[in-house]
């Protein structure tokens, strides 16, 4: 399950979407996570899946990578579900001893499992398109007008990358932890939840200090070449912003906002 965590994974192609420039294509995602909560209806969800297939068709990122990532969401997605369907009060159309099923609690786990889904796949695309040296640069040029207050841009951004930089990674560790103790008669399979999560918990001493070592060596790393952040650095491959960019960035903005209008297109829910 470990490995299909798509989040923070960065797949190689040659695209227009790996070519947008990643301030667009951070706007462009921050524009797409306020869209899902302005849908109130069904129908645009449709628009959004088309928009996102063609998306992934266009970053040649294979189908099954993206649909593994969401494996690992399943408990969640159950759980979001069941608590919507049984805890949302409204017309009763089924009944299961004390528990009880409403048309509106139907509708409503419906509407919050297909937006999860689409959260996931759509910010997923982010990091599967865009590297982590450009995605860093993006978020510094983004944050770059509060240096003028003494906003820590770059640092902010750095340590943003990283963290999605090492989301794999741990991963990695994890698997390997993972499989050393399994070898050793561990068992994570077995048993119920709590008794699962209780078997976890010797993996994730080890996973902690993994991390914390990477993380001092990383710090050596950078210090040993000199690393004082932005302070009179260059760059060796700046952002430039052409026209296919303000093209791309304008047809997905447009889009969006046609979504967001659909709240007040007076569409009923079906």
């Amino acid at each position: 399950m470990l490995k299909d965590i798509t989040i923070g994974q960065y797949f190689p192609a040659e695209s227009p979407v790996h070519a947008l420039d990643p301030r667009f294509k951070i706007l462009i995602m921050m524009f797409f996570i306020a869209s899902l909560f302005f849908i109130n209806s069904f129908w645009p969800y449709i628009l959004v899946l088309g928009w996102l297939f063609l998306i992934i068709y266009t970053a040649k990122i294979p189908a099954n990578m993206v649909i593994k990532g969401l494996k690992p969401l399943r408990l969640i997605l159950i759980f979001t579900f069941l608590m919507n369907l049984f805890f949302i009060p409204g017309e009763e159309i089924f009944r299961f001893g004390i528990l009880s099923i409403s048309n509106e609690g139907l509708h409503q786990a419906i509407f919050m499992g297909i937006r999860l889904i689409l959260l996931v796949v759509g910010t997923s695309l982010l990091t599967l398109t865009t590297s982590p040296l450009a995605l860093t640069e993006g978020i510094e040029k983004l944050l770059s007008p509060l240096k003028v207050v003494g906003f820590p841009a770059h640092a902010i951004a750095m340590m943003i990358t990283i963290a999605l930089r090492f989301i794999p990674t741990l991963i990695d560790e994890a698997d390997k932890i993972m499989k050393a103790q399994m070898a050793r008669g561990a068992d994570f399979e077995s048993g119920n939840v709590l008794n699962r999560a209780k078997n976890l918990v010797p993996l994730l001493v080890p996973l902690i200090l993994n991390a914390l070592r990477r993380a001092e060596e990383l710090a050596t790393a950078m210090e040993s070449r000199c690393y004082r952040g932005d302070d009179h650095r260059t760059k060796l491959n700046p952002l430039v912003v052409t026209s296919q960019d303000k093209i791309l960035f304008g047809v997905n903005c447009i889009f969006l906002m046609i979504v967001c209008a659909t709240r007040w297109m007076g569409v009923p829910l079906p």
